[in-house]
C-alpha cells in the first residue's frame, strides 16, 4: 500500500511507516492515490471478522500476510455491530458493543494490533488529543502493552464526567493532561508535538487520532457491516447518516463507497460547531470559536480529516453529490432524544444530532441509518436530564465511576506539555 502525503506528495510511504510515523510532513495526513474495486455481493455475504480481513488486506496490501491481518481483526473485532430498527425505514448502527462502549474501540483495537507490527518492540509514546471518546478507546486498546507510553489530552470539564473516568482512572502507561482549553486547542498542542522533530524522535512518538491511517482504515469496515444487514433489495437506497466532529467517521464510509460499497448518500451531521454545512453552501472554509453542546465529542471548529474528503473529491471517486452536510442546534438535540425515546429506542445527543439530520434528508423510498456512536449511559446526565427517566449503568461504567480520577491539569501551553512528556524518560 503507498501512501501519499496530502500536503507534501513527495513523501511516500508504506502503511506500516505511517502507522509508526502518524503524521507527514508539515503535519500532512497520509492518504491511498488509488482504491481496489471489491466484490461487494461476496462480502456481504461474509461474517464481520472475515469481511474485514478481506477489505483489510485489500487496502493494506502484501506488506502484512493474509494471515497476519485476518489475526489482528479477530484480536480487534471481538464484539457485534448491530443494525437495530427504530422504525420501517430507520435503523441505528450501534457501535457501541466494544469495551469502552464506543465507535472508536473499532479504530483504537486495531491501531493496537497495527502499531505492534509496526514498532516491532521497540519503545513509542502516543500523544492523542479527545473530544471524548478517542480517549478511552485509545487507553485501553494499549493498556499495560509493553513498550507503549500513552499520553491523552482532553479540554478540562467539556467531556461528561463518565467519558472522563473510563480513561483517566487507568494509570500504568497511560498519563492524562486536562487542558484547560478547548478540543481544537488540544488539537494544536498535539500538532506542536510532532513539529518538534527533536522531541518526536527522542520519544519515538506517535498519534493515535483518526489522523493516524491505521484507525481510519478499521472504520471502514463497519458500513459493510452496516450494509450486510439491510435486505437485499434495499441496498442501492441506504443513506447513512453520521455524527461528525473531526471527520473520520464519514471519511470511513466515503471510503467505503469509494470502495464499491453502494451508499446512495452521506450526510455529515454536525451541531452547531458547523465549519463543514456553512462551508459546504458558501464555499468559503471559516472555522469560528469552538461552543460547547450537549454533543460534546463533535465539538469540534476545524476537523483535521477534512483534506481526506477533499482528496476523494480531487480523486473523483466521490463527488459533491454524494454529501450532504446538515447543522443540527440543541433544541433539535433535544427533540431527537426525545423522539426516538418515544419510538421505543434509547439514544444520547451525538446520535440525536445524526438522527434528526437524517430525518431532514431522507426521501420516500430510501432507508436511512444513523450511526450511534456511544453508549447513552455515557452520557448519563445530559440524557436523564432531557427524558426525566433515570439510566442504568453498564457494569463497566458502574466499576470505573467510583474511581479516582488520575490526571494533571495543564494550561494550553505547549512548554508545559513539553515538560511532562520528557517526565516519560524516566519512566
Amino acid at each position: 500500500m503507498q501512501l501519499t502525503n496530502i500536503k507534501v506528495p513527495a513523501e511516500q510511504v508504506s502503511f506500516l511507516q505511517a502507522v509508526r510515523q502518524g503524521l507527514g510532513q508539515q503535519q500532512g495526513l497520509f492518504f491511498p492515490t488509488s482504491w481496489p474495486k471489491l466484490d461487494i455481493d461476496s462480502l456481504l455475504s461474509m461474517s464481520l471478522v472475515e469481511r474485514s480481513s478481506v477489505i483489510l488486506q485489500a487496502l493494506i496490501g502484501d506488506e502484512l500476510s493474509a494471515s497476519d491481518i485476518s489475526n489482528m481483526v479477530a484480536n480487534a473485532f471481538t464484539f457485534p455491530a448491530p443494525l437495530v430498527e427504530v422504525t420501517a425505514d430507520v435503523g441505528c448502527l450501534e457501535l457501541f458493543h466494544g469495551p469502552t462502549l464506543a465507535f472508536k474501540d473499532f479504530g483504537g483495537r486495531f491501531m493496537a494490533q497495527a502499531l505492534a507490527k509496526a514498532q516491532a518492540g521497540k519503545k513509542t509514546t502516543i500523544v492523542t488529543a479527545t473530544s471524548g471518546d478517542t480517549g478511552a478507546a485509545v487507553a485501553h486498546a494499549f493498556y499495560q502493552q509493553a513498550g507503549v507510553q500513552v499520553v491523552i489530552l482532553f479540554p478540562k470539564g467539556k467531556i461528561s464526567p463518565l467519558q472522563e473516568k473510563l480513561f483517566t482512572t487507568l494509570g500504568e502507561n497511560i498519563k492524562t493532561l486536562a487542558v484547560a482549553g478547548d478540543f481544537d486547542q488540544c488539537q494544536a498542542l498535539v500538532k506542536q508535538v510532532f513539529d518538534h522533530k527533536a522531541l518526536v524522535d527522542k520519544l519515538s512518538i506517535n498519534s493515535a487520532n483518526s489522523i493516524n491511517i491505521s484507525r481510519l482504515l478499521a472504520q471502514v469496515c463497519y458500513y459493510f457491516e452496516a450494509m450486510a444487514q439491510v435486505p437485499a433489495a434495499q441496498r442501492d437506497q441506504v443513506v447513512f447518516a453520521v455524527p461528525s466532529g473531526n471527520f473520520g467517521n464519514l471519511t470511513a464510509g466515503l471510503i467505503a463507497k469509494a470502495l464499491g460499497l453502494p451508499i446512495k448518500r452521506m450526510v455529515a451531521a454536525t451541531n452547531a460547531n458547523d465549519t463543514v454545512p456553512r462551508y459546504w453552501r458558501s464555499g468559503e472554509w471559516q472555522p469560528k470559536t469552538t461552543v460547547a453542546t450537549l454533543s460534546n465529542a463533535m465539538d469540534v471548529a476545524a476537523p483535521n480529516n477534512w483534506p481526506r474528503v477533499e482528496a476523494l473529491l480531487a480523486q473523483g471517486v466521490i463527488s459533491r453529490d454524494d454529501i450532504e452536510a446538515v447543522m443540527v442546534d440543541e433544541d433539535d438535540t433535544v427533540i431527537g432524544v426525545r423522539q426516538l425515546s418515544q419510538q421505543g429506542y434509547l439514544s444520547e445527543p451525538h446520535a440525536a444530532v445524526a438522527y434528526k439530520a437524517l430525518k431532514r434528508s431522507l426521501l420516500p423510498g430510501e432507508y436511512g441509518i444513523f450511526l450511534g456512536t456511544a453508549h447513552p449511559a455515557k452520557f448519563k446526565e445530559q440524557v436523564e436530564n432531557i427524558l426525566g427517566t433515570p439510566i442504568a449503568l453498564p457494569d463497566v461504567l458502574a466499576r470505573c465511576a467510583a474511581e479516582q480520577g488520575l490526571s494533571i491539569d495543564i494550561p494550553a501551553d505547549f512548554n508545559v506539555l513539553q515538560q511532562e512528556l520528557l517526565k516519560l524518560e524516566q519512566v
